[in-house]
């Protein structure tokens, strides 16, 4: 008897995408199928390529298939299709399907080390990725990404960012004079962040990744207020005061409406390389400790080590120069949980039947709703 589509697809229905909580098939991951005799062929399309879990759910799909009566060779086709988080509400960047802010409550963490690790860990996947550095006091993305080309202007009077291993990147740093300091206030902070965003050529990205300035200041509060932000991405270290000025910047991005996707840990032990001594200098696991206390994602602990430092300040981030690194690997591996984290949010937006609104302080939520969330809300609507 020869084997259905129908079969194919009922045989697939046993493998669950554990981010999503849904079986391969209702979420349409499941294309092309094609049977010839006993051979059966089909595409499974994941929401990104940095799937965690991509190969062990090809697997899934290959033993339930190779199940069915009369099934003697199963060709399966990973691919992966980035669905957008933002849509046609981001008008400054029309083209940009998802954009995670990178924060953290005080400098000092890392953060800038993470974002630029995130970014190329994403490209390596085969994302198309972006960084925006909106630390316009202490921009330090371009050289942490070794980038060396300025940004130039298009034909159509646009921005055209300098592309650096696979990576699209704008900063203050290439306007500001090495050694001087960029002197601003609120007003033109606001204007200089609208230039980024919707001066700039950004193109067909699958992820924009804006490096914040430490603390929960004007920049935080007038990207949330031009862009609809698919989340934030907190980084911290393990030691106390880190961890409760982080809880502060979780507290704020909750007040303007823009979800948390996880916390990171940064600087998280030490093993010395040469006698393999481990030392957690800051403490240990306490942003997991918070994650789990706020129920928040853990997205992952990334080891204090030299050599993130030299190769950071070389330009060329340890996901590049050394990729078996521990701390390699664990930048890859918290890139692919914050991938994932993206999908959630964007599968729990297309699931959401009635909108989210803005309210005005003091209201109830569901009482007199203002806008929809990631509209364009007037400043006056926050609370902050």
């Amino acid at each position: 008897m020869p084997i259905e589509t129908a079969a194919v697809l009922t045989a697939l229905k046993s493998v669950q995408d554990p981010d999503l909580n849904r079986d391969i098939v209702a979420l349409n991951f499941v294309k092309d199928v094609k049977i010839c005799g006993g051979v059966i062929a089909f595409t499974i399309e994941l929401t990104t390529p940095a799937c965690p879990v991509r190969e062990q759910m090809k697997q899934q799909a290959h033993d339930a298939v190779m199940r069915l009566a009369g099934a003697e060779q199963v060709n399966i086709t990973m691919t992966s299709q980035v669905r957008s988080t933002v849509g046609a509400k981001a008008h400054l960047l029309p083209q940009v399907r998802n954009i995670v802010a990178i924060a953290s409550g005080k400098g000092g963490v890392g953060k800038s080390t993470v974002t630029a690790n995130l970014a190329l860990a994403l490209a390596k996947r085969g994302a198309r990725v972006g960084v925006m550095d909106a630390d316009i006091y202490g921009p330090s993305i371009p050289t942490i990404l070794g980038v060396k080309e300025s940004p130039r202007m298009g034909p159509n009077q646009r921005l055209l960012p300098p592309r650096s291993q696979g990576v699209s990147v704008l900063s203050m740093g290439f306007f500001a004079p090495a050694g001087q300091a960029v002197v601003v206030r609120g007003p033109i902070l606001h204007k200089t962040l609208e230039q980024f965003l919707g001066g700039v050529e950004w193109g067909d990205l699958d992820y924009l990744l804006i490096d914040l300035p430490p603390g929960t200041g004007d920049v935080h509060i007038s990207l949330c207020q031009m862009i609809p932000l698919t989340g934030a991405a907190v980084v911290s270290t393990p030691q106390d005061v880190a961890l409760n000025v982080a809880s502060k910047a979780i507290d704020m991005f909750n007040k303007v409406h823009t979800p948390v996707l996880g916390i990171i840990e940064n600087m998280s032990g030490y093993a010395c390389p040469k006698c393999g001594h481990h030392d957690d200098i800051f403490g240990t696991r306490g942003a997991e400790k918070i994650a789990k206390q706020l129920g928040l994602p853990f997205l992952g602990a990334i080891p204090l080590s030299t050599d993130v430092r030299t190769n950071s300040d070389g330009g060329t981030p340890i996901v590049l120069a050394d990729p078996k690194h521990p701390a390699a690997i664990a930048f890859m591996a918290a890139a692919e949980k914050l991938a994932a984290e993206v999908s959630v949010a964007g599968f729990r937006q297309e699931a959401t039947i009635e909108p989210i609104v803005w309210n005005k302080p003091g209201e109830k939520p569901g009482e007199k709703p203002g806008q929809h969330a990631h509209a364009q809300p007037n400043p006056k609507k926050f609370t902050v």
